[in-house]
């Protein structure tokens, strides 16, 4: 669903059309871009046919396929308004516009070859037409349309060439130096990715009214200081480039295990990370974008296998590697070869080298712990984070014996450091099992429990602690 907004109303339009059944067929079941569509004399199919993108008279699929595309693309039209427009708030606003139109122009007119392209053009005119009305009482408005006038002529021929990057252009625009760095990332998940405040905030660790007055700083930030929306200076990329790599690591890893609601992963938002790390590599190929690539493809890699068919988790150790995309792990084992290639290695490298030693394993029996440990032991000295240090705690209990691993996340525990953290407490759980303390091991399982969102997690953990209520064996 999109919610098109207009003065101080709002329009909702809903599209569930799972209802809508009907179909009819002279000749031909397709209904879709560039077939021929029948029309109708005295009841009677006509010779005559005119060919549409979607009938004129389905709107109902017009509107679902407007909504489809909202949710792939509606982000990328929006990054190049805001491109074009130079604010976001006047391009959040023709982007609503331009797939209102849509909406109704589609269902006559059929939809367009290039649909993205239309949608762009449209929510320019639209927000030239609002500044010509505005500019009988705004005169900088007025100056505002003739410009975005002069801008559409100097772009018509470069623009869907423009629009494939103006999310990385916009990404690294909101990652500017002259803004915060915690601003950066929340400002450019918010408005380059399209997730919700919500979800920032659970992966930020922050209250939703803290990380949304971040991003309502980064936006005025932009405006006060006059940062202009265009790529940076090859001398500036390298130091912009931390927090573009930081903002697509935090994408993909909500899209790899969605942080609320009913799946465990998003795989729209995972997509768009590797996308735009792909992007990055190409313009500038840092051994910390090629190990961040890795990483997210060798994740990406066992996707098939981390949910069951009901929607429930699978852990590692009991996927089916037959599953696993075997290419995408022979993509990112050449991508971490190239990046270690450098003298350079950072964090998303050592990470993605983890994720390859779990990935090449041929059983999690034959998993090389030894190697993943020092690995950790690695990361830790570049990234001292508690969660990096939990991690490494896992990989300890599975290399030597539970008790060590239990002894190293208790000490976490004690600290403070990730006592709301569910996974924490999930892996405690855990440990304690294998070393059947079951009253304990339950208990930290509800710990966890109360701190998770995510249905299929609760499952899982609701699972786990039916199973030890019930006298089921812990494992060895």
């Amino acid at each position: 669903m999109f919610r098109y907004r207009s003065g101080g109303g709002r329009i909702e339009f809903e599209t569930n059309v799972h209802y809508f059944r009907e179909s009819i067929s002279w000749g031909s079941s397709s209904w879709f871009a560039g077939t021929q569509s029948p029309t109708i004399e005295n009841g009677q199919p006509s010779t005559t046919t005119k060919t549409f993108g979607i009938m004129s008279d389905r709107p109902l699929l017009v509107r679902d396929q407007v909504d489809s595309l909202y949710r792939t693309e509606s982000r990328k039209v929006f990054a190049t308004l805001v491109r074009l427009l130079g604010d976001f708030d006047a391009a959040e606003e023709a982007t609503q516009e331009a797939f209102a139109a849509a909406l109704t122009g589609w269902s006559h007119e059929g939809v367009p070859a290039n649909p993205v392209s239309w949608l762009v053009s449209t929510g320019r005119f639209k927000a030239i037409d609002r500044c010509r009305r505005r500019g009988r009482l705004d005169h900088a408005a007025a100056d505002l349309g003739r410009r975005l006038e002069s801008l559409a002529d100097r772009n018509e021929e470069r623009r869907q060439l423009a629009i494939e990057d103006d999310r990385l252009r916009l990404m690294f625009t909101c990652c500017h130096p002259a803004i915060d760095p915690d601003v950066q990332i929340a400002l450019t998940l918010r408005e380059v990715c399209g997730l919700k405040t919500e979800e920032i905030a659970s992966a930020f660790l922050v209250s939703t009214p803290t990380l949304a007055q971040r991003i309502v700083r980064g936006k005025s930030k932009i405006v006060k200081a006059g940062i202009r929306f265009e790529m940076p200076s090859e001398a500036d990329l390298p130091e912009r480039l931390a927090a573009v790599l930081l903002v697509i690591y935090l994408v993909y890893r909500e899209g790899y295990s969605a942080s609320s609601g009913a799946s465990v992963t998003r795989a729209d938002l995972s997509a768009e990370a590797i996308r735009l790390g792909r992007l990055v590599v190409e313009l500038l190929p840092d051994p910390e974008a090629l190990g961040l690539l890795a990483l997210m493809v060798l994740q990406e890699s066992r996707r098939a296998a981390r949910m069951t068919k009901d929607g429930d988790l699978v852990l590692l150790e009991d996927q089916d590697r037959g599953l696993w995309d075997r290419e995408m792990i022979a993509e990112g084992v050449r991508l971490i070869d190239q990046a270690l290639g450098s003298q350079s290695v950072g964090p998303y490298t050592l990470q993605a080298a983890i994720a390859a030693v779990h990935a090449t394993a041929p059983s999690s029996l034959e998993t090389n712990w030894p190697r993943i440990v020092s690995l950790y032991d690695r990361l830790l000295v570049l990234h001292p984070t508690p969660v990096v240090e939990l991690n490494r705690a896992v990989a300890v209990a599975m290399r030597d014996e539970p008790a060590v691993g239990l002894e190293m996340i208790d000490g976490l525990l004690a600290r403070g450091d990730l006592e709301n953290y569910h996974l924490a407490h999930a892996a405690r759980a855990d440990l304690l099992r294998r070393l059947n303390r079951i009253e304990e091991s339950k208990t930290a399982y509800e710990m966890a429990l109360e701190l998770a969102r995510q249905d299929p997690e609760r499952r899982f953990l609701l699972n786990r602690i039916a199973e030890l209520t019930a006298g089921e064996p812990a494992l060895e």
